[in-house]
C-alpha cells in the first residue's frame, strides 16, 4: 500500500470527551481510585506540542516522518553463511489488516489524528557479571546465553537516540507525545540494573560494570568453550560457528557510556524480569538468593543433566521461589569462581521500583513519577491510568505474579479497578498497556502480599476488554515476536492485541503507534516499527558507544540458536489496524 501524505481539514472537533477532559470531569487512578494529581500522571497531551498542534488545527498538512523506521530500511545479511554480516536492507511495505471492519475509501483525506506514542519493550538490560545470574544452563539450552548479553546499555542507548531523532509519526506526521515500556526493562531484578535503566531513560552517564571497577569478571573470559570468549584467541564452541575474535571487546564493554535521555516524556510498565529473579523467582524473604546475588562466588558451568532438571521445573511452573535453584548452587559451593562481590547488585522490592521512578533524578521530560504516584507506593501497587490525550486514556497493567514464574495474572483488585476505570472513562477511547500477552497469562500462583486474593488469567482480562466499547488496542510484549491479534467480541466491539518484539532478541525493534479517527465510523491505528539509531553495518576496529550498539545487533543476528522469525510476516509489522468506533 502506498504511504498517503495526511492532510486535516479542519479544526479538532469538539465533543463529549474533549469537553470532559477539558473540564477534568475524567477521574484517573493509581490503582485504589485516589484522583492522580496532575504532577502525579498526566501524559504529553497536544498543548505540550503548541507548533505542531497548532498547525494540524488550524488545517496545515503534517508531513509523514518515514525517516528511520523500517518503512525506509530494515538490517539485512550480506551474506548467506557463516558468521553473517549485516547491511541496509529494504524497508517493509505497510499492511491494511481489516478483520474487525472496513476500510473506507477517502480516509486518509479526512483522517484526524487522536494520538501518538512510542512503545519500547522488553529492554533487558543486564548486569552480566551478577552470581545470580544462570549462563550454565547453556549446557543444556543454547538459548540460556547469548553472546551479545554485555551490550545491552549501548543497544538500549542507541533506541534511545532513534526516538530523538524522529521529526514527527510516519503516517500522520503528528508529534510524539510520549514513550512507553512494557516491562522487562531489567533482566534479573538487580539494583544496578535498575540504576542503568533510570539513567537510559532520563539521561546520564553510565559505567555497565559491577564488580571490580577495573576489569570485567564473568563467563566471557572465563576460558569455558560453553561461551563466547571474545578477547582470547583460543577456540570456544561460538567460534567454531564464525564468532569473531574481538580484542578489547570486554573492556569497551564496560566502559562508561552517555545517554542523552528521551527527548519525550516517558512511561513504566513492570515485567517479571523486573520483579523476579532471573524474571523466574520471587526471592525476596530468601536470605540465601539475596546475598548471593551480592556475593563473591560466581557458578559458571554445570552438566546438561542438571541444567534440564532446572529448566523443566520452571517450563512447568513448579518452582516459584526458585528453591531447586537455591539447592543446586548449594551443591555445587565448591565449583564455583571467585568474582568481586558488589551490594549495587541486590535485588529490588516492588518499592524500591516506584521509588526509582519517583526519585527527581531520574524525571527527565517527565512526567515525575513516570505514572507511579505516591498513591501506588501507599497501596503497594504498580497499576495506573493517566490521560494520553483529550480524546484518549491509558491503562498501564501489573501482570507480574509476585510469588514467581515467567508467565502473568493479576489479582482480583486490579481486575475491578481495570472494569470501573474503563467504565469512568467510556466517553474516552482507551489503550491498555501489560506486559504480559492475553495467551501468557495462565500462572495463577498466589501473591505472597495478598495471599487470600484470586488471580485471574489474560481469558478474564480479555473478557473484561470486551465488555467495554471504548477499547482499542491492547499493547504488550513479553513472546519478544511481533504477533497482532484481533479480538472480536459480540454487539459489534472490537479491539487489537498488539504485541511486539523484543530489543534483546533479534530484530531488536520497538513500535510507534498512531491512533487517527477517520471521520467515517472507522478508527485505525497504524504501527510502524524501528529500529536503534546505530548502524546496520559494523565495523570490528570500531568499539565506540556507536559501533558496540552495531555489534549488539548483529551478534544478536548471529547468536547461536537464535530465532529468525521473531520479526514474523509483514502483517504482524507495519500496519493499518482499523476497526469500528464504538
Amino acid at each position: 500500500m502506498s504511504r498517503t501524505r495526511s492532510v486535516a481539514t479542519s479544526a479538532p472537533e469538539v465533543n463529549r470527551r474533549s469537553v470532559l477532559a477539558a473540564a477534568g470531569a475524567v477521574s484517573l487512578s493509581a490503582g485504589i481510585g485516589y484522583v492522580l494529581r496532575p504532577t502525579d500522571s498526566e501524559a504529553a497531551t497536544p498543548a505540550e506540542a503548541p507548533v505542531a498542534h497548532s498547525r494540524q488545527a488550524a488545517g496545515t498538512a503534517l508531513a509523514p516522518y518515514t525517516k528511520g523506521t523500517t518503512l525506509a530500511s530494515v538490517a539485512t545479511p550480506r551474506n548467506s553463511s557463516g558468521y553473517q554480516r549485516l547491511g541496509d536492507g529494504p524497508g517493509w511495505q505497510r499492511v491494511v489488516r481489516s478483520e474487525l471492519a472496513t476500510p473506507k475509501s477517502g480516509r486518509a483525506s479526512r483522517r484526524r489524528t487522536l494520538a501518538a506514542f512510542v512503545q519500547f519493550t522488553d529492554l533487558h538490560l543486564q548486569d552480566v557479571q551478577n552470581p545470580l545470574r544462570a549462563e550454565f544452563l547453556r549446557s543444556n539450552s543454547i538459548h540460556a546465553w547469548r553472546p551479545h548479553e554485555a551490550l545491552t546499555v549501548q543497544g538500549a542507548i542507541s533506541l534511545v537516540e532513534r526516538v530523538n531523532a524522529l521529526k514527527g509519526a510516519p503516517v500522520t506526521g503528528a508529534p510524539l507525545g510520549f514513550v512507553m515500556t512494557t516491562g522487562d526493562n531489567t533482566d534479573n531484578n538487580a539494583g544496578s540494573e535498575l540504576e542503568w535503566f533510570m539513567q537510559v531513560m532520563s539521561g546520564g552517564r553510565i559505567t555497565p560494570n559491577t564488580g571490580d571497577p577495573r576489569h570485567y569478571e564473568g563467563v566471557q573470559n572465563s576460558g569455558l568453550k560453553l561461551y563466547w570468549q571474545p578477547d582470547s584467541t583460543a577456540r570456544d564452541n561460538d567460534k567454531a560457528l564464525g564468532l569473531p575474535h574481538l580484542n578489547g571487546f570486554l573492556a569497551a564493554a564496560i566502559r562508561e557510556v552517555n545517554s542523552p535521555g528521551l527527548n519525550l516524556p516517558w512511561y513504566s510498565t513492570v515485567g517479571n524480569h523486573d520483579a523476579l529473579a532471573l524474571g523466574c523467582f520471587g526471592i525476596h524473604g530468601d536470605p540465601y538468593l539475596a546475598e548471593f546475588a551480592i556475593g563473591g562466588k560466581k557458578l559458571m558451568s554445570l552438566s546438561a543433566a542438571e541444567g534440564k532438571k532446572l529448566q523443566d521445573a520452571i517450563r512447568d511452573n513448579k518452582d516459584p521461589h526458585g528453591v531447586g535453584y537455591r539447592d543446586l548452587l548449594k551443591a555445587h559451593a565448591r565449583e564455583m569462581r571467585s568474582v568481586t562481590p558488589d551490594e549495587k547488585r541486590a535485588p529490588y522490592t516492588p518499592a524500591d521500583y516506584l521509588k526509582a521512578h519517583l526519585d527527581p533524578a531520574y524525571r527527565g521530560h517527565g512526567p515525575t513519577g513516570h505514572g507511579y504516584s505516591s498513591a501506588n507506593l501507599d497501596a503497594g501497587t504498580q497499576y495506573y491510568a493517566f490521560r494520553i490525550s483529550a480524546d484518549v486514556i491509558g491503562i498501564s497493567l501489573d501482570t507480574t505474579d509476585a510469588c514467581g514464574m515467567p508467565n502473568g495474572s493479576i489479582g482480583t483488585a486490579q481486575l475491578k479497578w481495570l472494569d470501573k476505570t474503563l467504565k469512568d472513562n467510556k466517553d474516552s477511547h482507551a489503550v491498555v498497556f501489560s506486559h504480559h500477552t492475553s495467551t501468557t497469562m495462565n500462572n495463577t500462583w498466589p501473591d505472597p502480599a495478598r495471599p487470600g486474593e484470586k488471580r485471574h488469567t489474560g481469558a478474564e482480562v480479555l473478557s473484561v476488554l470486551s465488555a467495554h466499547a471504548n477499547v482499542l488496542a491492547w499493547v504488550n510484549g513479553h513472546v519478544h515476536e511481533n504477533v497482532i491479534t484481533p479480538h472480536k467480541v459480540s454487539g459489534g466491539r472490537s479491539f487489537w492485541e498488539i504485541s511486539t518484539a523484543s530489543h534483546v532478541d533479534f530484530p531488536h525493534l520497538a513500535r510507534i503507534i498512531e491512533l487517527v479517527d477517520n471521520k467515517d465510523g472507522t478508527i485505525s491505528l497504524f504501527t510502524t516499527l524501528i529500529e536503534s539509531a546505530a548502524p546496520h553495518r559494523t565495523d570490528f576496529a570500531d568499539l565506540s558507544q556507536t559501533g558496540l550498539a552495531a555489534l549488539y545487533r548483529e551478534l544478536a543476528f548471529n547468536a547461536p540458536g537464535a530465532s529468525r522469525t521473531l520479526a514474523n510476516t509483514a502483517v504482524h509489522r507495519n500496519t493499518e489496524l482499523v476497526l469500528k468506533k464504538g
